[in-house]
């Protein structure tokens, strides 16, 4: 099956007065119809940077590489014309609902509003379209509360509205940054099992943006784990978390909390911080902070600090990792 998304070879570089940030450096991926790709990483990795691009969103950056959906390029594409695309084939939920929603106007408007924009209907159509898809969502009473402003909506109310407002032009694509984020755990289940179904329901490609590995355990397909804005790891979900390649995949999998370990157990934190996006290390970004490479020959961690891995296959040629030492792990790396 031909991908639905194909980004290659992606750059998204900001200017600021202390020099040139790169957000995102030599990032590639594949999204296909009906799967989940689940993208990982601190904050600060280039992850909602990445979406932001594919989206065209990406104001006062320099893009450079190729995005292409469903065949066609989007890099350099006009704005009017990626606008067609935006929202009506490709869709975005946001991190924070409140602010993506305007305070003064109703809900019901707002999603009605989204589409008229793309299919010229009635204002009577889409605002039977709004309520119908707050309906489809899981909100009660969706005709009464289509009336209601965003701020008399609970937290899980107010994301399951931009769900709807994301879906109500049947995309192919959804976007969905951080979509469970401030969320208590039940309403959380409950947004992921809507975005689940709906995607079965739809066949829809859908990007998952988190740095939550429980929420990537239950709802992708693939995962791309991103550190300093590259990809440090590229591997479907049952196998990134029966044996993760990189050494800070690895780290982030030993931080969760387990129901195996004693009460008192501290957790495993990955010592050090994320690295400085302004002056890049020529190396591996992850070296400084990296327990592989700390237990590595000399001349080997020198190869880490001086030249930058590229992603290799790792395990089978549909694996990737961005590691010289993959596959190398050192027996107190294991044992931490």
């Amino acid at each position: 099956m031909a991908p639905l998304l194909e980004v290659r070879d992606l750059h998204v570089t900001f200017s600021t007065p202390r020099g040139p940030v790169r957000a995102v450096d030599s990032l590639g991926f594949t999204v296909e119809p009906g799967r989940t790709l689940g993208i990982v990483g601190e904050s600060g990795s280039g992850k909602s940077v990445t979406s932001l691009a594919v989206m065209g969103l990406h104001r006062g950056a320099e893009v450079t590489g190729s995005i292409a959906f469903d065949g066609r390029e989007l890099t350099g594409m006009p704005e009017k014309e990626l606008a067609t695309l935006r929202g009506r084939r490709m869709a975005m939920i946001f991190q924070d609902p409140l602010s993506s929603l305007h305070p003064y106007y109703t809900v019901g408007e707002q999603i009605a509003e989204h589409f008229r924009v793309h299919f010229r209907a009635s204002r009577a159509a889409a605002r039977k379209r709004a309520v119908d898809m707050l309906g489809e969502v899981g909100i009660p009473e969706p005709a009464r509360r289509a009336g209601e402003y965003p701020h008399q909506f609970s937290g899980g109310m107010r994301q399951r509205a931009m769900i709807a407002m994301a879906l109500a032009c049947e995309p192919d694509l959804l976007i969905a940054d951080e979509p469970t984020t401030a969320l208590d755990v039940t309403v959380q289940a409950q947004i992921l099992e809507l975005i689940a179904r709906l995607q079965q329901e739809r066949g829809l490609g859908v990007i998952m943006i988190t740095h939550d590995l429980g929420v990537v355990a239950r709802v992708a397909h693939d995962v791309l784990v991103m550190y300093g804005g590259r990809a440090a790891e590229q591997a479907t979900v049952d196998e990134l978390f029966a044996d993760p390649a990189h050494p800070y995949t690895r780290g982030l999998l030993e931080s969760l909390p387990r129901l195996d370990d004693e009460d008192d157990a501290p957790l495993r934190a990955i010592p050090g911080s994320p690295p400085s996006l302004l002056a890049p290390a020529p190396g591996c970004a992850f070296e400084p902070r990296c327990a592989r490479a700390a237990a590595a020959p000399a001349d080997q961690r020198a190869r880490c600090a001086e030249e930058r891995p590229a992603l290799i296959p790792y395990g089978d040629a549909a694996r990737l990792a961005a590691c010289h030492l993959v596959g190398a792990v050192p027996a107190q790396e294991v044992a931490r």
